[in-house]
């Protein structure tokens, strides 16, 4: 099944050299294995923009927004086996990433087309 994890940390400090030491040997095991597609983190102060269509109006509203409460600090979208791979990977993932959650949301997935 593919999966996309979004990841909130608590807190927005910048990561430490060991942290990112330790967070692109994970990444680096992930993509060897196959299971990881994509991963990127959230450039620190990037104010960001929404982008919406209501009845046909396209509206784009700069950053930043001081409603959020929660900032997306980076995803990964990966092919996984089963809910307790998930449980594992997100476990591992937090122990180096920090205090924080991650939202995972099954992707859809078209059939495979055979010509």
């Amino acid at each position: 099944m593919k999966i996309l994890a979004l990841y909130t940390p608590e807190k927005s400090n910048p990561p430490s050299p060991e942290m990112m030491a330790k967070m692109n040997a994970f990444i680096e095991e992930l993509k060897k294995s196959g299971k990881l597609i994509a991963t990127e983190g959230r450039k620190a102060g990037a104010p960001g923009m929404k982008i919406r269509m209501r009845k046909g109006q396209l509206s784009v509203t700069d950053g930043p927004f001081t409603e959020a409460k929660e900032l997306v600090g980076g995803f990964a979208l990966m092919n996984v086996d089963s809910r307790e791979e998930i449980v594992t990977l997100t476990r591992r993932f937090l122990e180096i990433a920090g205090d924080g959650e991650s939202e995972i949301i099954e992707m859809f997935e078209a059939p495979e087309q055979h010509g």
